[in-house]
């Protein structure tokens, strides 16, 4: 069985270290080659090389994370438990 506190953290990190990754990708490469347009898109308030932008992307990044293991581990747990029964 996984437990959501620690699959729900380890996605928020991850996805906060993608967020970086996206970010520091963009800073290092031509305009048109990076993610800016992308990443405003899916991450409401997020603007592109402005401060309270990036700390809204990296918030928002963490939360999408976090939200996405506090769906996947209910279910997965539900399917173990259905499977390891039968």
């Amino acid at each position: 069985m996984l437990n959501m506190k620690v699959v729900s953290w380890a996605l928020g990190v991850t996805s906060m270290i993608s967020f970086l990754v996206c970010v520091s990708y963009g800073l290092a490469t031509p305009t048109s080659l990076h993610m800016s347009g992308f990443l405003e898109q899916v991450l409401p308030g997020f603007k592109w090389l402005t401060w309270p932008g990036f700390f809204i992307g990296l918030i928002e990044s963490f939360l999408y994370g976090a939200y996405a293991g506090m769906v996947y581990v209910p279910v997965f747990n539900f399917f173990k438990r259905c499977w390891n029964n039968g």
